[in-house]
C-alpha cells in the first residue's frame, strides 16, 4: 500500500483553518494514490496550549465533530486517516491520535509519556499501546516524545505491529533534528518494522516527516515546507528483513510496563 506522511503549518485555536488544511493535504495524498495518510500531533487545535483553561475550548470528546469530518473524508476517498487532537474526557484532557478508515473510527491512542513542559499538570498520560487489525494490516501508534522510550515501539511490534504511525509536535531546539531522525530511524531498524513519522513544519516544528523501512531506508520525505511525503510499504519487505535480521527472534529479554 501508499503511505502519506503530511507536514503542516497547524495555527494556534484556529481549528476550522487547520481542518481544512488537513481535508485539503487528505484529497492531495489520496489523489496521489495514498491509501493512509498521517498528520500530525495536535494537528486540529495547532498545539497543545500552556493551560487547561486555554486548552478545554479546543479539545473535543470522541467522536466529536473533527473526526466526524475525518471520518467523512475517510468514507469518501477511502482512505485511512491518522491525526492528532485533544481528546476532553470529562473535565480531563488527553494529548491523542485518532486511526479512522472508511467505515468509522477504529480507535484512539492517548500520548502516555509526557514531557516535562507544564502540560503534564493538566493532560492525563494514557496507560494502553493499542494494536489495531485494519485492512491495511496491523497498525500501532505513539505520539511524539514517546519515540524517545524504546520500549514503546516495542511493546507494539510485540503485540503484532508491522507498521507504526509518529504524528509528531517535534519541537525546534539544539539538536532536535537529529534526535528527530535518529530515533525514528532507530525504532524502525530495532524493530523491523515500518514507520510513518508526521512533524509540524518550522517554526514551531523540525519539520524532516519520514517513512522509514524495516532496514532503516528513509522511502520519502519532506524537508521544512508544507507538503506530504508518499511511499509504498509492503508486508513482503518485513518479512525479508526479519529474515536476514532475526533480532526479534534473538533477543533475550521482554518489555514490562512499570
Amino acid at each position: 500500500m501508499r503511505v502519506a506522511v503530511a507536514q503542516l503549518d497547524p495555527k494556534l485555536a484556529e481549528k476550522e483553518r487547520n481542518l481544512d488544511a488537513c481535508l485539503a493535504r487528505l484529497d492531495e495524498a489520496v489523489a496521489d494514490g495514498a491509501e493512509l495518510v498521517v498528520f500530525p500531533e495536535c494537528a486540529i487545535p495547532g498545539y497543545m496550549f500552556e493551560s487547561a483553561d486555554e486548552a478545554m475550548p479546543y479539545a473535543e470528546e470522541i467522536p466529536g465533530p473533527s473526526t466526524e469530518a475525518l471520518a467523512d473524508a475517510a468514507a469518501r476517498t477511502g482512505a485511512h486517516v491518522c491525526c492528532g487532537l485533544i481528546e476532553r474526557d470529562g473535565d480531563r484532557l488527553h494529548n491523542a491520535a485518532v486511526l479512522i478508515g472508511p467505515g468509522g473510527l477504529v480507535g484512539t491512542y492517548r500520548k502516555t509519556h509526557l514531557p516535562f513542559l507544564g502540560v503534564d499538570r493538566f493532560v492525563v498520560p494514557g496507560d494502553e499501546l493499542p494494536v489495531w487489525d485494519t485492512p491495511l494490516g496491523r497498525i500501532g501508534v505513539e505520539i511524539c516524545y514517546d519515540l524517545r522510550f524504546p520500549e514503546v515501539t516495542r511493546q507494539l511490534v510485540d503485540a503484532g505491529a508491522d507498521l507504526v504511525l509518529v504524528p509528531s509536535e517535534w519541537v525546534r531546539g539544539p539538536l532536535k533534528e537529529a534526535h528527530w531522525r535518529t530515533l525514528a530511524t532507530a525504532r524502525a531498524i530495532e524493530n523491523t518494522v515500518y514507520l510513518a513519522a508526521a512533524d509540524h513544519a518550522p517554526p514551531i516544528g523540525v519539520g524532516n516527516s519520514l517513512i522509514v523501512d524495516p532496514m532503516g531506508v528513509e522511502l520519502a520525505g519532506l524537508g521544512e515546507e508544507v507538503g506530504t511525503a508518499i511511499a509504498w510499504i509492503t508486508p513482503a519487505r518485513v518479512t525479508e528483513v526479519r529474515r536476514i535480521n532475526p533480532a526479534l527472534q534473538l533477543r533475550r529479554f521482554t518489555v514490562v510496563p512499570r
